[in-house]
C-alpha cells in the first residue's frame, strides 16, 4: 500500500492556529485549499467585491505556488459571496486574469447571508490536481 504524507499549506495569518484550520492540505497529486478571502499579508480585507476577489485569486495563487502547482492545476473552485450581482461582474473580469482558460475549471457560486469576517464579501474554494 503506498503511504502518502499529507503537507499542510500556511498564509501565516492569526487565525488559523486561533480557529484551527489549514489553509491547504495537499495529499498524493491532489490539493485542496480551504476557503480564501480578499486580505493582504497583514490579514487586512481589501475594500470592495473586485478588490477582494483579485486578493482572494492571489492568495490562491500563493498557495499554489507553495506546492509547485499554478492556476491551470484547479479542476473545481466555490465561490460563496454576500452580493450575486457584484460577484458575477468581478469574477467575470478577475477570473480572465486569474485563469489561462476560466471554462477548463468546474466552478459553482453560492449566495450567503454573511461570511466569516465583518466586511467580507466573498471566498473561494479551491480543488487542484497535479
Amino acid at each position: 500500500m503506498l503511504n502518502v504524507k499529507k503537507e499542510l499549506g500556511t498564509l501565516s495569518m492569526p487565525w488559523e492556529k486561533e480557529y484551527g484550520y489549514a489553509q491547504a492540505v495537499k495529499n498524493g497529486d491532489t490539493l485542496w485549499i480551504s476557503g480564501q478571502l480578499g486580505h493582504d499579508t497583514e490579514g487586512n480585507l481589501a475594500e470592495g467585491m473586485e478588490n477582494q476577489f483579485e486578493k482572494t485569486y492571489d492568495n490562491i495563487r500563493t498557495l499554489l505556488n507553495n506546492f509547485g502547482m499554478n492556476e491551470d492545476d484547479i479542476v473545481e473552485e466555490v465561490i460563496y459571496v454576500t452580493d450575486m450581482a457584484a460577484a458575477f461582474q468581478a469574477r467575470k473580469k478577475i477570473g480572465k486574469d486569474f485563469y489561462p482558460d476560466p471554462q477548463r475549471v468546474a466552478s459553482s457560486i453560492v449566495g450567503v447571508t454573511e461570511l466569516a469576517l465583518p466586511g467580507q464579501m466573498v471566498e473561494v474554494k479551491i480543488v487542484a490536481k497535479k
